[in-house]
């Protein structure tokens, strides 16, 4: 939700770039995605290292297949 806000102030291109920027690098928090926007917004390098911060969880999203929508219609997702 709180990513989604950011469209009320910046235009909805600079924040699916900090996004996807975000996604590939593995940081989906808010407070990373802000980081990325404000970053191209000014024009300035992302401070978003993570291999600084080893203690941080690494995440990975996977894209989701209409399949596994259709089994939940099914009732196999139960």
């Amino acid at each position: 939700m709180q990513v989604l806000r950011l469209l009320e102030r910046f235009e909805m291109e600079v924040l699916h770039n900090a996004v996807k920027d975000a996604l590939q690098m593995g940081a989906i928090s808010f407070d990373a995605i802000k980081h990325l926007v404000l970053c191209r917004v000014e024009r300035r390098q992302p401070r978003l290292d993570l291999d600084l911060y080893p203690f941080l969880p690494r995440t990975h999203v996977a894209t989701t297949s209409a399949a596994s929508y259709m089994s939940l219609l099914d009732g196999g997702g139960a």
